[in-house]
């Protein structure tokens, strides 16, 4: 594990300057940056089964609605408390991993791609036709219990559990275990002659994976304190997923992280300009552009410049 005092010294100033965020910005930045966090979990979690094995999925919230349809249910429907809610809702997204990683013994490439798709849109049609009393059918489920009052205590919620999210999985993928994981992206049967059980460490990447999406998706229910198909299983919501992961940097992280908030500010400046639909085309065209003039990402043109600064302070 290669691992340098500097590294945590960044991870460190990063999170003491968020937490002290609050104190400098407004209620509606503070909103702003909630969502982000939101996103930058699920990009993570989607980085983490995709980005590292190679394996894209177009299903990703599947494993998400499944967290949060299960712990929306608990605590609403059966009065459960949301500190046994939740990780029954994880367990059960994991479960969904499991069947999510089936498919992968056996098909790869475009065919798994359309065949989790097909999950994304099975589950959006059964919470609408099976057991609406359940799972409020078309219209969805409001009043679920929420974990935080207020823009701040919301904040405060939704980074720590990001931060300590990011944080776990960046130390994991430094680990031999993340670069196996790497290596059947690039090359699976390099991996398996190496003598490596690929299909262990697939299975691995996809609990894991779930488990993240899972979690944030039971968590970000209940600082909506509603639910609906409609949103959730949105292509739009699946686009921005994917495309925060993409031009952050995959296999990195911290890409999704910072493709996340990039794509949430961006978003969040157009709506004045445009409110409906409209603005994720424009914020579409940037995110392709941006992809097509850096295909490692964000993090990449920080690194590059860091690079070019370094040189500059010791020539």
């Amino acid at each position: 594990m290669d691992l340098r005092w500097h590294h945590f010294a960044l991870w460190a100033a990063f999170i003491g300057g968020m937490l002290a965020l609050p104190q400098f910005v407004s209620s509606g930045t503070l909103r702003t940056i909630i969502f982000a966090n939101y996103l930058a979990i699920f990009a993570i979690s989607w980085d983490i089964l995709s980005g590292r094995t190679g394996y894209i999925s177009f299903g990703h919230p599947f494993l998400i609605g499944i967290g949060a349809y299960t712990t929306a249910i608990l605590t609403k429907r059966f009065d459960i408390a949301v500190e046994y809610a939740i990780p029954s809702a994880v367990l059960m997204t994991m479960v969904g991993g499991l069947i999510l990683f089936l498919p992968a013994l056996r098909i790869k490439g475009s065919y798994f791609a359309l065949v989790t798709l097909a999950f994304m849109e099975l589950i959006y049609q059964l919470v609408q036709v099976i057991r609406p009393d359940l799972t409020g059918g078309t219209r969805g489920m409001s009043g679920i219990p929420t974990l935080t009052l207020g823009a701040r205590d919301g904040f405060y919620l939704s980074f720590s559990l990001m931060a300590a999210i990011a944080l776990s999985m960046w130390l994991l993928m430094r680990t031999r275990l993340g670069t196996a994981l790497s290596a059947i992206g690039m090359n699976e049967e390099s991996v398996r002659g190496s003598g490596l059980s690929t299909t262990r460490l697939k299975l691995f990447a996809f609990l894991t994976g779930a488990f993240v999406a899972g979690l944030g998706g039971a968590f970000y229910v209940h600082y909506l304190g509603s639910i609906a198909p409609r949103a959730l299983f949105d292509i739009n919501f699946l686009f921005t997923i994917l495309v925060a992961a993409l031009i952050g940097g995959l296999s990195t992280v911290i890409g999704p992280m910072l493709g996340a908030f990039f794509l949430t500010f961006l978003l969040e400046y157009l709506r004045p300009y445009l409110p409906g639909a409209e603005r994720y085309f424009i914020y579409g065209g940037i995110a392709l552009l941006l992809y097509m003039y850096e295909p490692k990402g964000i993090l990449h043109l920080f690194s590059r410049g860091l690079d070019r600064w370094r040189e500059r302070v010791s020539s």
